[in-house]
């Protein structure tokens, strides 16, 4: 998988921010939403890069979201960028305990296996009385550095801001870990795990990084959507979140990360215009559009230009004059 260059993608994330100060207000919750569920879809990707997908990162969302909610209720902590950081820092230690567990097992029975632990803290979250049961509990509007929004639009570009920051740098980040030898290694143990380990590396350690690094952002994925609701139930865990997340990333393919985040914001936009429009058959649109991107997009919504890129290299190669022979 290539991408552009970090600094391109820096620039990126810069010009988006600022974009947000033009458009419409309810097109800054609908860009924050979609934001949220390409972060966590992009973690998605990264353990799918060894051929496991996860079912149940509902089970790491929900871990950040409450994480946060239970400590910004008990110590007043506000600020939306130590949300975020607690919110990873919650995923990323839920991962560290059952990723090294859940590495020894592959193909379904690790997508099984994840769905049912997030199922099985769905039903602990219901029957916790504590935490809310099933009505779950609400959360104080976030501060950002000090600063208190009490205008609503003011408020909703400030979590816009962090949510596409946050976005950005795993994009970055996502970008980086591909071109590196831990990305490169976990292809090679989606192709053929056996070779890896003959040839002196752990398998299981190798899905285990990419494991841990898809709760860390699905932990700050449910910071994220913790912040844009201010409320927080067991849904957070049920399957039902978990497969959005995973039609994302599928849909998105394994092409580019940029094409995770356009097909977050566009699945976002297909569903808020159908349920405004056709509130009877908004399901119907959105199968349909999700079954168009799977026929005539097979590898993804990323190949649209990723797919280009190759034809270009390989037109570029073919006109490249190659010599053949000794030379005179």
């Amino acid at each position: 998988m290539r991408g552009a260059h970090p600094a391109v993608v820096a620039g990126l994330v810069a010009a988006i921010v600022l974009f947000g100060r033009v458009i419409p207000a309810w097109t800054l919750s609908l860009a924050t939403v979609a934001a949220s569920n390409a972060l966590i879809a992009l973690g998605i990707v990264v353990l799918g890069r060894t051929g496991n997908i996860s079912f149940g990162q509902g089970l790491f969302f929900a871990a950040g979201g409450y994480g946060v909610a239970l400590i910004a209720n008990a110590f007043d902590v506000t600020d939306a960028a130590a949300q975020v950081l607690i919110g990873a820092v919650c995923g990323g230690l839920l991962g560290l305990v059952i990723g090294p567990l859940i590495a020894r097992y592959t193909g379904i029975f690790f997508g099984m296996l994840t769905l049912a632990l997030s199922m099985v803290l769905y039903g602990a979250l219901v029957k916790s009385t504590i935490l809310g049961g099933s009505d779950g509990f609400n959360v104080g509007r976030p501060s950002l550095f000090g600063a208190v929004f009490n205008d609503p639009r003011e408020a909703d570009f400030m979590l816009y801001a962090v949510s596409v920051v946050t976005t950005g740098v795993a994009g970055i980040f996502a970008t980086i870990l591909f071109r590196s030898q831990l990305g490169l290694v976990s292809l090679a143990v989606r192709d053929n795990n056996l070779r890896v380990e003959y040839l002196g590396t752990s398998a299981s350690r190798i899905i285990t990084i990419n494991f841990i690094i898809a709760a860390i952002f699905a932990g700050a994925s449910g910071a994220l959507s913790l912040m844009a609701q201010r409320h927080i139930d067991p849904q957070f865990a049920y399957w039902t979140t978990s497969g959005e997340f995973v039609f994302v990333a599928i849909l998105a393919g394994n092409q580019s990360v940029a094409a995770v985040f356009v097909t977050s914001l566009a699945l976002e936009l297909v569903r808020s215009f159908s349920s405004l429009y056709l509130p009877n058959t908004w399901q119907l649109v959105l199968g349909m559009f999700l079954l168009a991107v799977i026929l005539f997009l097979p590898r993804g919504i990323g190949s649209l230009w990723s797919g280009a890129r190759r034809r270009k290299a390989a037109s570029a190669l073919a006109a490249t004059p190659i010599e053949r022979g000794s030379a005179p």
